[in-house]
Parts: C-alpha cells; structure tokens; sequence
C-alpha cells in the first residue's frame, strides 16, 4: 500500500484504523531497525518504536503532506530515539568511560567470537558518538540514506550533514583502530 493510499484511508472515519494498522505494516520494520541502530537495546528499540507510533497517531490528522510520509515518520522517530537517549543518559549512575571500559573488557574477554566482537565493538564506537552524529551515522551507514533525505527529516543543511557524517567515521575509525 502506498502513503497515499494510507493518508486516504486515514482521512475516512470509518477506514481510520485500517489505516494506521496499514502504515504500522509498512513502517515498523523499517523504524524499530533505525531506532535499534541508535538505541541498541531490542526492549528500548520496542518501546521508543511504540511511543513514536502512538505520537504519529495523535499527529497524523495535523499531517500536512508538506513532506513525504517517511520523512515524517523518521522524524518522529529519531527525536523518540534521541529523547531517550537523552534521558537515559540522565538517568544513568555510571559514568560513560567506566561503561566504555566495561563493555570493551567483556569485548575483549570473547575473543573466541571474533565477527560478534567487532560488531559489538562497532556498536561501542557508535554509542560513543554525540547524538547527532549518532543519527547521521546510523542514517547513512546502515539506512543508506541520502543526504537530501536526511536533511528533509533531520532540517540541518546538506553540508552540515556530511561534516557530521565524516567527523563520525573519523572518530569510528579511530575507535576501532585503537587496540
């Protein structure tokens, strides 16, 4: 089903929540794997998924087709992922190197397991970057996204996308390459 299809459907009363069960089909996959990429936890990706999709559903009726579908709801989504983030951070008693200190020990003890470690070590490097950075990685790393794409959902410049993006791989890099 198509986004217009869906808005159609959503703007009949009696065809409403085949709507939105239609837009959960078409979408969830595809924002539980971008949240996932940023949050990392499958229960946080399941719950800021699910309090996105309860914010689209209060907000889909002041929708105004100004943008794609999609990039509303990556929007929504993302701030959901960053607003969690934020408030875990907050809630968080550990400071961040003791964290990064205990995951790269555990890293490092499962050496028998070297594809899972450098993915998890990948993982640490990506959780290490500040959030908007964060979000432009996890968008054009593993979402491939365009940069025209990110900037429609993201409403930051081309260019400051690609500095964030750049300035992310760097320090990625740097991450994984220091031993």
């Amino acid at each position: 089903m198509t986004d217009q299809e869906i808005l159609q459907l959503f703007r009949n009363n009696s065809t409403r929540d085949k709507a939105f069960s239609e837009l959960v089909k078409v979408y969830s996959k595809k924002l539980y794997w971008h949240v996932r990429r940023m949050v990392t936890d499958h229960d946080d990706a399941n719950d800021v998924v699910q309090n996105a999709f309860i914010k689209i559903w209060k907000g889909l009726p002041n929708f105004k087709e100004e943008s794609a579908l999609y990039t509303w709801l990556y929007r929504i989504a993302s701030n959901e992922a960053i607003t969690f983030i934020n408030l875990n951070k907050k809630r968080s008693s550990v400071q961040l190197a003791t964290a990064e200190y205990d995951l790269g020990e555990t890293i490092q003890d499962e050496v028998w397991m070297d594809s899972e470690a450098a993915i998890k070590k990948l993982q640490l490097a990506i959780e290490a970057l500040p959030d908007k950075q964060r979000q432009v990685f996890v968008m054009r790393y593993y979402d491939e996204m365009k940069y025209e794409e990110m900037q429609a959902i993201l409403g930051t410049s081309v260019g400051a996308l690609k500095a964030s993006f750049h300035h992310a791989v760097k320090k990625v890099e740097n991450f994984l390459t220091v031993d």
